[in-house]
């Protein structure tokens, strides 16, 4: 059976009391980029990213990473548009979220509206060159968007 899938932080939180490891997740359209966080939800850190093929390729390789790293909920990117709306990507993203919940672990959607734009400026303010921005932009902005998902998680209810 299917796990929750919620836009909702405090949502997520109730079902994960006791916190845990979460796997972030930024989808592109040829890569997918990760991230995990520590399981008191203080910091995230850009994982690997992924070439993107076929559904279940993708899900069996998040699926051992759930595996190596005891990861008990994710945290996808849901790239909105700036006026809140959601565009072809969101419905991409949620299609994504709702698939990945056959892996019985909670997702939570989250806004990114900002991660993807911030994660390439953070690059560019470190120097690193624009072939290795491109290769890294997806697990960057994965860190970013868990970031500040963790942020708001950890202050608890909004």
């Amino acid at each position: 059976s299917s796990a929750l899938v919620t836009e909702s932080a405090a949502t997520f939180a109730e079902v994960l009391p006791d916190g845990g490891v979460l796997l972030g997740v930024d989808l592109g359209t040829k890569t997918i980029g990760t991230a995990f966080c520590d399981a008191g939800w203080r910091f995230a850190t850009a994982g690997k990213t992924l070439p993107r093929g076929k559904f279940a390729r993708d899900l069996e390789a998040l699926k051992r990473l759930v595996g190596e790293r005891s990861v008990r909920g994710f945290v996808v990117g849901l790239p909105l548009n700036m006026d809140g709306s959601a565009g072809p990507r969101a419905q991409a993203s949620r299609a994504f979220a709702r698939n990945i919940a056959v892996l019985g672990l909670p997702v939570l959607l989250w806004d990114e509206r900002w991660s993807s734009t911030s994660a390439d400026r953070d690059m560019i303010a470190q120097g690193t060159s624009r072939a290795r921005r491109a290769e890294r932009i997806d697990s960057h902005a994965a860190a970013i968007i868990l970031q500040s998902a963790i942020d708001a998680l950890s202050r608890g209810p909004i």
